[in-house]
């Protein structure tokens, strides 16, 4: 596999004194802290029920984390399985030696990819009457069977087949020797909100739709239901297992749900600053001199841009901390590189490093505050981060 992984940096324990020399080389980089995302992880196995499955949600390459090493982190710590989006990202996974469950959340259609969940001993999500026939028609001519998750509508609108017809789903898959139901699952729309109207309109269809299965005498082997937000919010919700994503790197989907439980963030963004000068009173920085100085001003550039994922329409409103300051960031920020006002810093040259995300003394920078400047949420920010940014384990 290329990507992702020609970016990775793993630091055992008795490689700790290698980070300034791997840092010195970095123009910019993502520090990945895996004590913070073991610590969520045996946090959030020990706020479930003993029986209580966790899936750790991995998709994304673990949400810009780096997928190969979170989920051998999430294993060792507690995590029961696996879930992620595509098939390319389950190979990725098995590539690297992971034997556990994996769940594919996408859709997979196409005869040649059910071919390769089955090759690659992936369980996918069968989401309609259509999708369960094509899987087990293609897997007959393989001479191969697979465990299967079933997949009710229960108001996302999105995949899987309406709750009220879940019966014929399951008779139809039941029927089917090449398919085994691993488990029957929902997603919610809602969760997030306080307001619980939607998600317990969802929650009561989901009851509904088991309720009328178990009618038929089919007892289903594994139900789940709860992302980060109803597995903090609602202990209901839990079933046999709980999906968790944002909630694993530290992050919570809401803040009347930060007190739940003690997360830690896990990921950091830093850069360097590659050159500080002083601009006279009326000159402008950067591209359409959105910032003009008001008197003269000592500008430090760091190294690193949009093409990285630093978003463009955070020009202006963007602070960092450096030396244990928060500065702001001025004039339009650029493919590679952006400017900050460092105008009280003294003796500061280049190389000094900047933390965009993340902690240094008592400040902090999470990716919740760009998402709240940008109208928009932290799972887009810390999927914004792109390949040329190494990922380094620590």
């Amino acid at each position: 596999m290329v990507g992702w992984q020609q970016q990775q940096i793993n630091l055992g324990q008795e490689h700790q004194e290698d980070l300034s020399f791997l840092v010195s080389r970095q123009r910019a980089w993502i520090e990945i802290d895996l004590t913070a995302l073991a610590h969520n992880v045996k946090t959030l196995k020990g706020y479930l029920a003993p029986q209580t499955k966790l899936m750790a949600v991995i998709k994304a390459d673990a949400y810009g984390h780096g997928a190969v090493t979170v989920a051998q982190t999430a294993l060792a710590n507690g995590a029961n399985c696996l879930a992620i989006a595509t098939l390319a990202e389950g190979v990725e996974l098995r590539q690297a030696g992971i034997t556990s469950p994996i769940l594919i959340l996408g859709a997979i259609n196409a005869v040649e990819d059910i071919k390769a969940v089955a090759a690659w001993k992936l369980e996918p999500t069968i989401g309609n009457l259509e999708q369960a026939l094509a899987f087990d028609a293609t897997l007959a001519t393989v001479g191969k069977s697979l465990p299967v998750h079933l997949k009710l509508d229960t108001g996302m609108s999105r995949l899987g087949t309406n709750w009220q017809e879940a019966t014929s789903l399951v008779q139809l898959v039941r029927t089917r020797a090449n398919l085994k139901i691993a488990s029957i699952y929902s997603h919610f729309s809602t969760a997030d909100e306080s307001d619980r109207t939607i998600m317990n309109l969802q929650h009561q269809r989901f009851n509904q739709a088991i309720a009328q299965l178990k009618t038929t005498g089919f007892v289903p082997p594994q139900l789940h239901l709860a992302n980060s937000a109803a597995t903090l919010s609602d202990r209901s919700c839990h079933y046999d297992m709980v999906r968790v994503g944002l909630a694993l790197y530290g992050l919570y989907p809401a803040t009347h749900l930060h007190q739940e439980l003690d997360l830690w963030p896990v990921l950091q963004v830093k850069a360097k600053i590659t050159q500080v000068k002083t601009i006279p009173a009326g000159e402008g920085v950067s591209y359409g001199r959105k910032f003009i100085a008001p008197r003269d001003t000592k500008v430090a550039v760091v190294g690193i841009g949009y093409a990285d994922g630093v978003p463009r329409n955070l020009s202006n409103r963007l602070q960092a901390i450096v030396c244990g300051q928060l500065v702001p960031q001025i004039g339009s920020i650029t493919m590679d590189q952006l400017m900050l006002q460092v105008d009280h810093l003294q003796d500061l040259k280049p190389g000094e490093v900047v933390t965009l995300i993340g902690q240094q003394n008592n400040l902090s920078i999470t990716a919740d505050d760009w998402a709240n400047k940008l109208n928009t949420i932290s799972w887009e920010i810390l999927c914004g981060f792109k390949h040329r940014l190494p990922r380094i384990f620590n």
